[in-house]
């Protein structure tokens, strides 16, 4: 869905940038040369409104040259600086709730063409604890979002008291990441308070959600020779959620590639609530309030 939207987007660029170009080189020049023969022929300079009926500008070519600067613009911001992403499920809590409204910063990891996303300009590669849009690999046109585990090399091993280790590449030790703070937070799964504790991936400091009674399917872990043991390839990542008991992550369908990451995901710019009563007859969409206090950026 994400690569046909982009790939309307750059066909409508295309066309409304053809037709302005025309317009401004030729069709412009044209009815002005037509007035100004209208005009020496009858010794008389025509009013704005007479002139525009002596050669008038067809409606399509009006729409396309009104239209073009906003699509072009929108198409450069979208595609090579920001884009907007919803958040719809609650994999990222707590750092992330849903009808969190994000920007994701599309050149941290390098510009890409809108349409292939083929690397055009090496800017930056993903680390270790950044937020992180990318294309799911078993379904690419549907987008996930998750936290960077695993780099290139990597061995990661999470642990039955849901302790991640990373031993990074050229290193001997499998180093447990840093938890600390672990209390009781105000989400609930299944009617069970989840714990919250304070995580560090790198240089990141942020918080995680954990489940008291609930146990990983340590069958369903992919690839399921390495069970909760994984060697993270060259050119791939490892992804995690940050609701560790409530996330279809990287322990279950395997690496994300290097190539499907869209980019980092920067700030909260707006964040609605969807809280109703069961017998609300509003549709399920419509925001109930916004939650101010969540706008700004992401750790």
């Amino acid at each position: 869905m994400a690569n046909t939207f982009s790939l309307i987007l750059v066909l409508v660029t295309l066309v409304t940038g053809v037709v302005w170009v025309l317009e401004k080189l030729v069709w412009g020049k044209e009815r002005q040369q037509t007035v100004a023969d209208v005009e020496t022929k009858t010794n008389e300079t025509l009013s704005k409104d007479v002139a525009a009926k002596v050669h008038p500008q067809p409606w399509w070519v009006e729409n396309s040259v009104s239209i073009f600067p906003v699509i072009a613009f929108v198409l450069v911001l979208r595609s090579f600086i920001y884009e907007p992403f919803q958040i719809p499920s609650g994999s990222m809590m707590p750092t992330l709730l849903v009808g969190d409204f994000i920007l994701v910063e599309k050149f941290s990891y390098g510009i890409k063409d809108p349409v292939f996303q083929s690397k055009l300009v090496e800017t930056g590669e993903p680390k270790r604890g950044d937020i992180a849009v990318f294309r799911y690999p078993p379904q690419p046109n549907i987008d996930y979002i998750k936290r960077v585990v695993g780099l290139p090399g990597d061995t990661i091993r999470y642990t039955e008291d849901k302790q991640i280790c990373v031993q990074a590449t050229g290193t001997s030790e499998c180093k447990p990441v840093e938890q600390s703070d672990a209390k009781q937070s105000p989400f609930y799964q299944d009617g069970v308070a989840l714990i919250e504790a304070k995580e560090q991936l790198g240089e990141v400091k942020h918080n995680i959600l954990i489940s008291s009674v609930r146990h990983d399917n340590v069958a369903a872990y992919q690839p399921r020779a390495y069970r909760n043991e994984w060697v993270v390839p060259e050119g791939e990542y490892f992804m995690m959620g940050d609701n560790r008991d409530n996330s279809a992550d990287s322990r279950y369908w395997g690496f994300v590639p290097e190539a499907n990451f869209v980019g980092k995901a920067v700030a909260i710019w707006i964040s609605f609530e969807f809280e109703r009563d069961a017998d609300s007859v509003l549709p399920s969409w419509i925001p109930t309030g916004v939650r101010f206090n969540r706008i700004g950026g992401l750790t």
